[in-house]
C-alpha cells in the first residue's frame, strides 16, 4: 500500500511539473488537459485520476507558494516592533519571488492566474493581510502607493524576462535592498542582504 501511495505521489509531483512548464510555455488558458496528457505519454484518463480539472492543477501548482507566503505573514505579524513585522514580511515576499521565478512569470503574464488567486476569499484575507504588514496603519497617499509599488513590483520583477540571467542571490539582494528604501526601513544590524 505504501509503495502504491508513493507511486500515486511521484505521478502527481510530475504531472505538476509538466503542468508548470507547460503553463510557462503556453499559459494557463493555452494549455489543455490533453496537453498535459500527452507531455507525460499518458491518457487523458491518467490526468483525471489525479485532476478532474485544469483549475484544480493551477491550484496544486500555486498552493507550496501559497503555503510559504502564508507562513511569512503569519511570522510578521507574530513580531511586535513594526519594523520588524515590515522587515520580515519584506524578506518573505523577496524569498517568495526569487524562489518561485517562473511561478512569478505565469502569475504575471496569464490573466487567468490572477483570477483563480484573487477571487478566493482566503486569498483576498491573505492579501488583506500583507497590505496592512506593508502599510502599518498608514493609509496616506505616500505610504498606500508605496505598498502597492512594493507589493506588485516585487511581482514584476521577478517575472521579467529581461532579468532572468542576474542570480537568485544577487536578485535577491537588490531586490530587498530597493523595497527597503521604498518602504523607508534601514537594514537590521545583523542582514548580510
Amino acid at each position: 500500500m505504501a509503495r502504491t501511495s508513493q507511486r500515486s505521489g511521484a505521478a502527481r509531483e510530475r504531472l505538476l511539473a509538466v503542468a508548470l512548464d507547460l503553463f510557462a510555455r503556453y499559459g494557463i488558458s493555452g494549455t489543455s488537459l490533453q496537453m498535459i496528457a500527452d507531455e507525460l505519454g499518458v491518457t487523458k484518463a491518467a490526468v483525471y485520476y489525479q485532476f478532474q480539472t485544469k483549475e484544480e492543477i493551477v491550484r496544486a501548482v500555486i498552493a507550496p507558494a501559497l503555503d510559504d507566503l502564508t507562513k511569512v505573514t503569519e511570522a510578521a505579524e507574530a513580531q511586535r516592533r513594526r519594523a520588524d513585522r515590515l522587515e520580515t514580511i519584506l524578506s518573505g515576499l523577496v524569498d517568495l519571488i526569487v524562489n518561485n521565478r517562473r511561478l512569478a512569470a505565469i502569475m504575471q503574464a496569464d490573466p487567468a492566474i490572477g483570477h483563480l488567486t484573487t477571487s478566493h476569499p482566503a486569498m483576498q484575507a491573505l492579501y488583506d493581510r500583507i497590505t496592512r504588514l506593508l502599510a502599518g496603519s498608514g493609509s496616506d497617499a505616500e505610504t498606500l502607493i508605496s505598498t502597492v509599488m512594493v507589493s506588485g513590483g516585487l511581482m514584476i520583477v521577478g517575472a521579467d524576462p529581461r532579468l532572468a540571467h542576474i542570480d537568485d542571490d544577487t536578485l535577491r539582494r537588490h531586490l530587498l535592498g530597493t523595497a527597503r528604501r521604498i518602504m523607508r526601513l534601514r537594514p537590521p544590524a545583523h542582514s548580510k542582504r
